[in-house]
């Protein structure tokens, strides 16, 4: 379930993904000193009986792949790789993405540095 700057993530009892119950925030902070926006994200929940909360930040210009970084910090505490990504339902995850954007006020055809996508920045 979204609402602006918070994503409820919880798997369906009885379809077999395993049991989780995440909370994913985010807001917009400030780096003072370059000048510059960037997103940070909270994430904590419980997978499979275990609590975790960890939070991380992404570039204005990276912070699209957010639910790549959220499926591997699920994993890390349990989500099992088979049940795919913790974000499925792709209304929510279009709703987050489009959040995202106008937050940071991000336009379509902006330059993306890829080698900070590919190193996880």
């Amino acid at each position: 379930m979204f609402e602006p700057g918070h994503m409820h993530l919880q798997s369906i009892p009885g379809l077999g993904q395993g049991e989780a119950d995440v909370h994913l925030r985010y807001e917009v902070r400030h780096d003072p000193e370059k000048g510059t926006a960037f997103m940070h994200f909270t994430m904590e929940g419980e997978i499979g009986g275990n609590q975790f909360k960890e939070e991380w930040d992404m570039a204005r210009d990276t912070a699209f792949n957010f639910a790549s970084d959220a499926t591997h910090i699920a994993q890390k505490h349990g989500l099992n790789p088979r049940f795919g990504p913790i974000m499925r339902n792709h209304k929510d995850y279009d709703a987050m993405f489009e959040d995202i954007q106008a937050k940071l006020n991000i336009k379509p055809g902006e330059p993306v540095d890829l080698d900070k996508v590919i190193r996880g920045e």
